[in-house]
């Protein structure tokens, strides 16, 4: 058989696991996987900073279910991606990263960029290691796929030496691993489902939090099923968000602290009991409520606070066995309708308080009429990417989402400056769906640049910023604790942001009244380019006590 180079047989690696792109900045040390993605039909998507390229493999997956590729230089160009890759670990995303390094003979002399990548990338990835030969690259890349999507979903490390890449080998001698992991899922022991079925039996007030471990499920489908079978108000968190459509009887987005407070038992699936739950503790939750947790990882279960029952599972499948237990008990969530119609009254009141600011005619734009007209710009299809602080929890608040991978946010680790890398990719994977970055306007300067990017590659997305002249969240808190006069730094300028994506072959628009927003918006979405809508808005009393630390 030929005799084909190292690139050539990552390339040939990614085509069997169905890869259609790869995210990268250009290196030296990775440039034959590049060429041999040309030879296999793989496109390379460049971008201007390596902390997109893994943002867009970390989008990728979200929006697809399948895991994204990035491909980084040694030294700098791997330290760059570090953020991405971190954000990624915290939300527990499946994706890869391949970056370069020196000549493995040359191993700490001091080539170009040479550092110790492996150990820097070990504690923010499910593996990180150095391939330990050239033939071996195909049989890495497998490993890396099963360790990214198997168990806990997470990212995936590999150090490819440029020797390796440039070198040619015989490819009869070159191993290409096949059916190397399964897509089984895992059950929860029966013995807890049966308790835990047994607490939902007796519960009045119900209540059930489902966070992004649901996107990762083999039995998504047994979702709707659990919902209606038990009849609870249904939270959702993370990647969770648009796996209930909003005009789901029992989904709940405004009251979800109330229903917590007042609820009997509450069950946790798939999502930490971290910050976003205050911890578990008394402050968000009924102290005389049961908790039902299920999660992936073991080690989760119990943190922060004590549980009744813990079970170790795939979302799905636990909502299947427990659906399935009570189909043969015979079980009615009838007991349960008066909890729902409280909860769903409490609901509309708290929607309602919204209304007022929602039809502001203030100038500078309230933020929540910013966002209820970009709403009402929006499809049933939109992919909405929130890449802020304050505008985008506000924005989450009001947009509606109809499909699970349809919105996606900085997440637990809070990273700003996702937005062009998520877009690029939820682009890439649906090019049919409209794709709209909801920017703060301190992240949009983070990586305003790749617009550029997208302009070049045509790859047609809408951002629209929601300008305050300010880094808000913190702000609003800084003023609180200290007085305006010792707020530093958090200060920005009502800059016309649009006039840069204009000067990169973009779409602009600047707008300073309410009116204005829509008729900008479709101009926007139908400018057949990359394109960004620059609001001018004011203050809200919608998140004044939200103290972000």
């Amino acid at each position: 058989m030929a005799e084909i180079h190292g690139g050539r047989l990552v390339a040939k690696a990614l085509k069997a696991e169905g890869v259609s792109y790869i995210f990268t900045l250009c290196g030296g040390h990775v440039m034959p996987i590049y060429d041999g993605c040309i030879d296999e039909g793989i496109r390379t998507i460049d971008v201007r900073h390596e902390q997109t390229a893994a943002h867009a493999a970390d989008g990728w997956a979200r929006v697809t279910g399948r895991p994204g590729v990035a491909v980084v230089t040694a030294g700098p160009g791997l330290t760059d991606a570090v953020t991405g890759v971190a954000s990624a670990q915290r939300a527990n995303i499946p994706m890869l990263i391949f970056g370069g390094q020196g000549p493995r003979p040359f191993a700490d002399m001091g080539s170009l960029q040479d550092m110790n990548h492996v150990e820097l990338m070990r504690p923010i990835t499910k593996w990180a290691v150095s391939v330990p030969e050239g033939r071996r690259l195909a049989e890495y890349v497998s490993m890396a796929f099963r360790i990214a999507t198997t168990g806990l979903p997470g990212p995936v490390y590999l150090e490819m030496p440029i020797d390796q890449l440039f070198n040619s080998y015989d490819e009869s001698r070159v191993t290409f691993p096949t059916q190397y992991r399964t897509e089984a899922g895992t059950a929860g022991d029966p013995a807890f489902i049966e308790h835990a079925f047994e607490l939902l039996r007796r519960a009045q007030r119900p209540v059930a939090l489902v966070g992004s471990q649901l996107r990762w499920s083999r039995r998504r489908e047994a979702y709707p099923k659990f919902v209606e079978t038990f009849g609870m108000p249904i939270y959702v968190n993370g990647l969770g968000r648009g796996s209930l459509a909003p005009d789901n009887p029992n989904f709940f987005s405004q009251t979800r602290k109330d229903a917590l407070k007042q609820a009997d038992v509450v069950m946790i699936f798939g999502t930490p009991l971290d910050f976003r739950l205050g911890y578990g503790r008394e402050s968000h939750f009924n102290p005389e409520a049961k908790l039902i947790q299920i999660d992936l990882d073991g080690a989760e279960i119990g943190r922060n606070r004590p549980i009744d029952i813990g079970i170790v599972g795939d979302t799905g499948i636990v909502m299947e066995q427990l659906t399935q237990l009570a189909k043969s008990e015979g079980f009615s969530a009838t007991m349960v309708k008066p909890w729902l119609d409280q909860i769903r009254e409490r609901e509309q009141q708290k929607t309602e308080r919204l209304s007022a600011e929602m039809s502001s005619e203030s100038v500078p734009i309230n933020p929540l009429r910013a966002c209820k007209e970009i709403a009402a710009s929006l499809g049933r299809d939109v992919i909405a990417i929130g890449d802020g602080g304050d505008f985008v929890a506000t924005a989450a608040s009001v947009l509606k989402i109809y499909e699970q991978g349809h919105w996606l946010d900085p997440g637990p680790l809070g990273t700003l400056g996702v937005g062009p890398g998520y877009a690029m990719a939820a682009k890439l994977a649906k090019p049919n769906n409209t794709v709209v970055i909801i920017y703060g306007d301190g992240s949009f300067g983070l990586h305003a640049m790749e617009f550029e990017a997208m302009v070049r590659q045509k790859i047609n997305v809408v951002g629209v910023i929601g300008n305050d002249a300010a880094w808000q969240q913190i702000r609003r808190g800084q003023i609180q604790l200290y007085g305006e006069e010792r707020s530093v730094a958090t200060a920005l300028s009502f800059t016309h942001y649009e006039r840069v994506v204009e000067a990169l072959g973009g779409h602009g628009e600047y707008v300073e009244r309410p009116e204005e927003i829509r008729p900008a918006m479709q101009r926007a979405l139908a400018a057949g380019k990359p394109a960004l809508v620059n609001i001018k808005i004011g203050s809200s009393d919608f998140r004044k006590d939200a103290i972000s630390i």
